[in-house]
């Protein structure tokens, strides 16, 4: 067995600090070969830069994800492209900085393709999601037991979906994006875990990030506001993933949910 410890969207500083915290224990007491968190915000809620990359990295991430905000830090790109375990979504234009897939060793040993996708309901019109994971699985990933896939989607049906498509193709469907972690883990008949969203990393007394404030007035007046990120009550989203690493079908999922004191 392969336990997978993935990690919902790191918002800002308080995301960052309740990363840098929280994962050393969470990865003993999980057990967890391999650890996949996406980066998609955590500088200042828009993107992520190299120098925080890099932090994660030492920290003990082995593979980062992002979505839709990857190219708002622009000393980010050299590294999309030197760093193979630094991902964004792999159904961007051809041509794009970096890659969207990696294929990455546990601890002990076992090989385990990351796939980072985004959706488009809602998002931009990047290329169909859909066909991006079929021709990974039929390309760079052919063979692969164990495929997790990082789908960064604002709808649910669009991460249903897609997980649905794939139930026993790939190991694990994790939804991330939307900020709040839903209460729908489960396993798919032919053996796919999903869950919607696994929720935040950073700031609960919060707009999905945000000070309360401001997201407020944005509502009442229909006007444009500068947002701030929040820093109170910082909680640490995710989930834990068991996959049997001969047959690649999931064995389990649970979400992870543990507060910074």
């Amino acid at each position: 067995m392969v336990r997978l410890l993935f990690i919902g969207d790191v918002f800002g500083s308080p995301g960052r600090r309740c990363l840098e915290v929280l994962l050393p224990e969470l990865r003993r007491r999980w057990r967890a070969d391999l650890v996949v968190v996406n980066a998609e915000n955590a500088a200042g809620g828009l993107g992520l830069n190299d120098r925080q990359a890099r932090e994660m990295f030492l920290q003990g991430v082995d593979i980062i994800t992002t979505g839709n905000h990857v190219w708002k830090q622009r000393d980010l790109l050299p590294l999309l492209d030197s760093e193979p375990h630094l991902l964004r979504p792999a159904n961007y234009p051809q041509g794009s900085p970096g890659q969207g897939w990696v294929r990455a060793r546990t601890r002990s040993g076992v090989e385990v393709g990351v796939v980072n996708l985004e959706g488009r309901t809602f998002m931009s019109s990047l290329d169909c999601p859909f066909a991006t994971l079929e021709a990974l699985l039929a390309g760079p990933l052919k063979g692969l037991a164990v495929v997790c896939v990082d789908m960064h989607a604002e709808a649910t049906s669009e991460k249903q979906a897609l997980a649905w498509h794939f139930d026993g193709q790939v190991s694990a469907v994790l939804g991330t994006h939307t900020h709040v972690q839903t209460a729908d883990e489960r396993l798919l008949p032919r053996g796919t875990a999903f869950i919607t969203d696994l929720g935040m990393t950073g700031p609960q007394e919060s707009v999905i990030g945000m000070e309360p404030a401001a997201a407020i007035s944005r509502f009442l007046s229909q006007r444009p506001q500068k947002f701030q990120v929040a820093k109170r009550d910082p909680w640490l989203h995710g989930a834990l993933v068991t996959v049997d690493e001969v047959t690649g079908k999931a064995m389990g999922i649970e979400r992870v949910r543990e507060q910074l004191r």
